[in-house]
C-alpha cells in the first residue's frame, strides 16, 4: 500500500509548524522537543489501544532507549548513526523478551504485568549505582552527525529538527502498519480474539508483533527524549512516565496517530503553563483535564476538531 500526497500532507503539516514553532518563540524549543519523544512513545501506546490492550509499564522501554543512548555513546562512540539504531534495538529486544510472557494474559493482568515488569526496571537502575549512576543517572555526551561535530549553538536545533523528522517517519509507519492487515488483525483482536483465531490467525503472534513494534518506540522515544535533555535518570522508567504516555494517548485521542502529537504537545504545554501558574497545585489542573476529557470529549483533541470540522461542513451544507 503507498501513501498519496494527500495522506502524507497532515504530517508534513505538522512536521512544518513543529520546525517553525521554536523559531518565532524560542523557549518553546525545550517544551516541543520533550513533546515530540513522547508522542512516538504514545504511538507504541496507541498501537496496543487498537487491540483493546493498554501498558502501564512502556516507561521501562522509555528508559531503556534512554540509557542505551548513554550507554553507546561511551561504547561505539558519540555517533547518532550508531546509538539511535543502539538505542531502538535494544528496546525492541526487551520488548520481545517480556511480550513472550505478556502476549499470554490480556486486559488488567496485561496492564499490570506491564506495571510489574516497569517497576523491576525502575529499580535496577535505582539501585546498580556503579553502572547506571543510580539517582544521579548518566550525562549524555554531545553525539556527532555522521561523524560531523556541530558547534554548540547549532547542535540543538540539529538534534530538534531530526527529532521532527524521525516523529514524522513513525506517524507516517505507524499509519500504514495499522492500515494493514496485520493492523486490521489487532482490531479484530479487540473485538473477537476466538473469532479471529477460528480464521486460522494466532491472536498472540498479532499482539506479540505489535508489542515489539510498541516497545521499538518507545524506545525511540526514550533515545530522543536522552538527546535532548543530555542527561538520564531511574525516573524516566517510574510508574508516573508510564502513567502520562497513558494520559496523553487519552488526551489527543485514540481514534487516530495524530492524536499522539496533539496528545503530547497538549500536554506538555499544559503542565508548563499549569506549574508556572499554579506551582503546588499542577496536577490537580492536569486531573481536571482528564476528567473533563473523558467525560465531554472522549474522542480526544483530534475527536474535538473532526466534530467542528463536521459543524462547519454541515452548516455551509445547509447554508
Amino acid at each position: 500500500m503507498q501513501f498519496s500526497l494527500r495522506d502524507k500532507a497532515p504530517v508534513l503539516l505538522a512536521a512544518a509548524i513543529l520546525l517553525a514553532a521554536p523559531a518565532m518563540a524560542p523557549g518553546l524549543r525545550a517544551i516541543l522537543f520533550m513533546a515530540v519523544a513522547e508522542a512516538v512513545v504514545a504511538l507504541g501506546i496507541l498501537v496496543l489501544l487498537r487491540a483493546g490492550q493498554i501498558s502501564y509499564g512502556h516507561a521501562l522501554y522509555f528508559a531503556a532507549g534512554a540509557y542505551a543512548v548513554a550507554f553507546g555513546s561511551r561504547w561505539l562512540g558519540p555517533e547518532l548513526l550508531l546509538t539511535l539504531p543502539f538505542a531502538v534495538a535494544c528496546s525492541a529486544l526487551l520488548g520481545a523478551a517480556l511480550g513472550a510472557i505478556l502476549v499470554r494474559y490480556r486486559d488488567i493482568f496485561f496492564a499490570m504485568l506491564n506495571l510489574a515488569f516497569s517497576m523491576v526496571g525502575f529499580t535496577l537502575l535505582l539501585k546498580l549505582y556503579d553502572l547506571t549512576g543510580g539517582s544521579d543517572g548518566l550525562t549524555v555526551a554531545q553525539h556527532r552527525y555522521a561523524g560531523l561535530a556541530l558547534p554548540a549553538d547549532d547542535y540543538g536545533p540539529a538534534t530538534y529538527a531530526l527529532a521532527v523528522a524521525l516523529l514524522a517517519l513513525a506517524l507516517l509507519a505507524t499509519s500504514r502498519y495499522l492500515a494493514s492487515p496485520q493492523g486490521q488483525a489487532l482490531s479484530a483482536l479487540k473485538t473477537n480474539e476466538t473469532r479471529l483465531e477460528y480464521l486460522g490467525v494466532s491472536g498472540r503472534a498479532v499482539l506479540y508483533r505489535a508489542y515489539v513494534a510498541s516497545a521499538a518506540l518507545a524506545g525511540l522515544g526514550g533515545a530522543l527524549a536522552a538527546l535532548g535533555t543530555g542527561h538520564v535518570t531511574p525516573e524516566l522508567g517510574y510508574w508516573t512516565k508510564s502513567a502520562e504516555f497513558v494520559f496523553i494517548a487519552v488526551l489527543g485521542g485514540v481514534g487516530h496517530v495524530a492524536g499522539a502529537l496533539a496528545g503530547a504537545v497538549g500536554f506538555e504545554l499544559l503542565r508548563s503553563y499549569a506549574s508556572a501558574a499554579a506551582a503546588n497545585a499542577w496536577q490537580l489542573i492536569m486531573g481536571a483535564v482528564l476528567i473533563l476529557i473523558v467525560l465531554f470529549a472522549p474522542q480526544g483533541l483530534c475527536g474535538l476538531v473532526r466534530k467542528a470540522g463536521a459543524a462547519r461542513a454541515a452548516k455551509k451544507a445547509s447554508a
